[in-house]
């Protein structure tokens, strides 16, 4: 393992994600996390030159639609049945003095 991880880190990590770890947990998240920076490293050694970054792995076109009206919300036909109305909306009694 190349990167080695101090114990003040984990610490101060602890405190930042406010968990109350065990030495034994301590222990084991160093040894996680030296292993994600040994990982990392390797990624580094990759040839990316010349490749395109990305975003998502598979291409996206406009995921938008535009909106069609096909059969209307049935609005008017709900208020045909409201007691009271007012501008096209229910009409309700007041509950708040």
């Amino acid at each position: 393992m190349a990167n080695k991880i101090s114990d003040e880190t984990i610490e101060e990590v602890g405190i930042l994600a406010k968990l109350e770890l065990t030495e034994q947990e301590k222990k084991d998240a160093k040894a996680d996390m030296e292993k994600m920076l040994d990982y990392i490293d390797t990624l580094n050694e990759l040839d990316t030159e010349g490749i395109e970054p990305m975003s998502h792995v598979f291409p996206l076109n406009n995921v938008f639609r535009e909106d069609i009206v096909t059969n209307g919300d049935g609005s008017l036909d709900t208020l045909a049945n409201a007691p009271l109305k007012k501008d096209n909306s229910f009409k309700v009694p007041k509950t708040i003095g």
